[in-house]
């Protein structure tokens, strides 16, 4: 038997499905115009574990658009609910990005960042003592 944690979530319908073993590698806010935009939102919370960690099931949406590097940011989403799940693609990326909105247990969600503070709308208020960066930490 193992100590170690696992994290689950998925998509509004439940159609995609992830789990995750292990803590994440990094967890918080991001506030770009492109997260933005694609949550209908002021942020998307997100948590960063490795690739080797997660399990998906259901077929995706893969939505690409242009990332802050210069290369492509790819979101999946549920087909049949449209809900964003995760970032990265299966097989291919080292690490993913979960959407913390899409866990089962909302309570495991906590922050230490929030990124790309140079587009955060006024509105949006931010928890107290997170580590902020004007775009990507270095």
């Amino acid at each position: 038997m193992t100590n170690e944690h696992r994290y689950a979530g998925g998509c509004p319908c439940g159609a995609v499905r992830w789990s995750a073993a292990g803590e994440p590698m990094y967890q918080g806010y991001c506030c770009c115009a492109d997260c933005r935009k694609a949550s209908g939102s002021g942020f998307v919370p997100f948590m960063g574990f490795p690739a080797s960690a997660v399990t998906v099931t259901g077929d995706t949406l893969k939505v690409r658009s242009p990332a802050f590097s210069g290369g492509e940011a790819l979101r999946n989403a549920c087909p049949a609910c449209g809900g964003l799940v995760f970032g990265g693609e299966v097989g291919a990326c080292d690490s993913h990005t979960i959407y913390a909105g899409s866990l089962d247990d909302a309570s495991l969600f906590s922050p230490t960042m929030a990124l790309f503070l140079r587009d955060k709308p006024d509105w949006v208020v931010l928890p107290q003592g997170l580590a902020t960066f004007h775009t990507m930490p270095d």
